[in-house]
């Protein structure tokens, strides 16, 4: 067992790591520590951010490296320096060193500065161009998301972070699993149709594309305007059949808030089509966003939050998609026949509970305002790499998980049975809750929304309540 002062998740103010001196602690996930930082010897310098790997030989890391030095974007953080921590010889442990980004995540920017139309419109086009920067750099992000952008408090300038699990042209294959890094609710409806298409997992992973993170952004944006997830793309979901051409209209971010301008939902619904080719690249995107902030009508002026949106109740909220009334007729889709897949896949909504459509949009379930339950993955990447300038917001689920589990269940998790058991071969108890086992490495539990305990990835097994299939889909107020 390391001692404190080698461990990188427990380095004490003081610390030298290359050149740099760290300050504080300011994040953790399964792959990566993040510190506040300054020049050694230069204790008034501005503060970086120092990311440092849990895992000696993280390849990741370098990857990562590689990636950020090819960005000169004002939406993407400079990386500033990188290397290696030897604390004892034959361990080395990968670094990075980041502009710091004063500032909060995007949804708790959204829940405290209620933006217009407009400003959100704005927002976007910068937020293409960061991906388009990166497309034409031979890269793709992988895993954007609200958790992962953040709005610096000076002048509210967007920043893409946390290309931890980007990839770019020449880069090694660093896992074999069927899906690359990234969060599974913001994967595109491509991806699960290639992975889930045979009764057996692919022999090679899915290969993600540009049109991918456009439809992250698009999820990512989705749930500023409305709060809330889009339906899951997953076709063994409940709502997958609203992916279905003639039920996308029934689910636009303007029939979900109706404060939504038309420009805006219209965008919003292109980023999230199921046509990968619809939703066009990161420069046209960037400039149907960028004309559109220019000649929205007043409508675009309008705050897409009153601020009297109802909060959600509970300790540990978890965030919710919208739901639509099924029709009465429903076609079937095949089972889910890859076993070694499935425990990986059950919360792949990062155990999202339903509500109706009639409910009113609630603006910040974003109250996770960190964004820890964007999902269920949790992550450190460079969305740690900030100061936490968050609203005051209810603890998220995730954010508990984020380093140990919790002592006891977390609330709609599963419990296991009189004599101490959890339902099928993949759950086990641990600390009075059912949860499901992953078959995956530790190195990338992060990824898959998983949390590390005793050297093996785990998700709570949470419950759920099937919507009903005729009349109004009954509402769920529990946490």
């Amino acid at each position: 067992m390391e001692s404190d002062d080698l461990n990188p998740a427990r380095l004490p103010p003081g610390t030298r790591i290359g050149p740099w001196c760290l300050l504080e602690q300011r994040g953790r996930g399964a792959s990566g520590v993040v510190y506040r930082a300054v020049p050694a010897g230069q204790q008034g310098a501005e503060a970086v951010a120092l990311k440092l790997a849990l895992h000696p030989g993280d390849a990741r890391f370098v990857r990562e490296a590689e990636l950020l030095s090819r960005l000169r974007h004002p939406a993407v953080p400079r990386l500033l320096d990188h290397g290696d921590w030897q604390p004892r010889e034959g361990v080395s442990y990968a670094w990075l060193v980041m502009e710091w980004v004063e500032g909060p995540s995007l949804y708790a920017w959204a829940q405290v500065q209620r933006p217009s139309s407009r400003q959100v419109l704005q927002l976007l086009a910068q937020l293409a161009r960061a991906l388009e920067a990166t497309h034409a750099a031979r890269g793709l992000h992988r895993d954007v998301k609200g958790e992962n952008i953040r709005v610096r408090s000076a002048d509210a300038q967007p920043f893409l972070l946390d290309f931890g699990s980007g990839h770019h042209l020449g880069a090694a294959t660093l896992t074999s699993q069927p899906f690359p890094p990234g969060t599974p609710a913001y994967r595109s409806p491509e991806a699960w149709r290639y992975v889930l298409r045979s009764s057996k997992p692919p022999a090679v992973a899915y290969a993600p594309g540009p049109a991918d993170d456009l439809f992250a952004l698009g999820v990512t944006a989705y749930r500023l305007v409305t709060g809330k997830y889009p339906p899951s793309a997953h076709p063994e979901e409940e709502d997958a059949w609203l992916w279905r051409p003639k039920a996308l209209e029934h689910w636009t971010a303007r029939v979900c808030n109706p404060r939504c301008s038309v420009e805006l939902s219209a965008l919003v619904s292109r980023m999230l089509s199921p046509r990968p080719e619809d939703r066009g690249s990161a420069r046209e995107l960037a400039e149907a966003l960028e004309q559109a902030a220019r000649n929205a009508g007043r409508e675009a002026e309008v705050p897409l939050f009153t601020g009297e949106e109802p909060q959600p109740a509970g300790l540990f909220p978890l965030p919710q998609r919208v739901t639509v009334r099924r029709p009465p007729r429903m076609r079937r889709w095949p089972g889910l026949a890859a076993a070694g897949l499935g425990g990986a896949l059950a919360l792949s909504a990062g155990g999202l509970l339903s509500l109706s459509r009639s409910e009113e949009p609630a603006t910040s379930r974003l109250a996770e305002g960190e964004e820890s339950e964007d999902g269920g993955t949790v992550a450190v990447g460079d969305s740690a790499l900030t100061a936490l300038e968050a609203p005051e917001r209810t603890p998220s689920v995730w954010t508990a998980i984020a380093v140990d589990l919790p002592s006891k269940p977390l609330p709609g998790q599963r419990r296991p049975d009189a004599k101490g058991r959890c339902p099928g071969k993949v759950q086990v108890a641990i600390n009075g809750g059912c949860w499901t086992k992953l078959p995956v490495d530790v190195k990338v539990c992060d990824d898959w929304g998983g949390v590390e305990y005793r050297g093996a990835c785990y998700q709570p097994a949470m419950t759920w309540e099937r919507p009903a299939t005729s009349g109004p889909a009954a509402r769920d107020d529990s946490p």
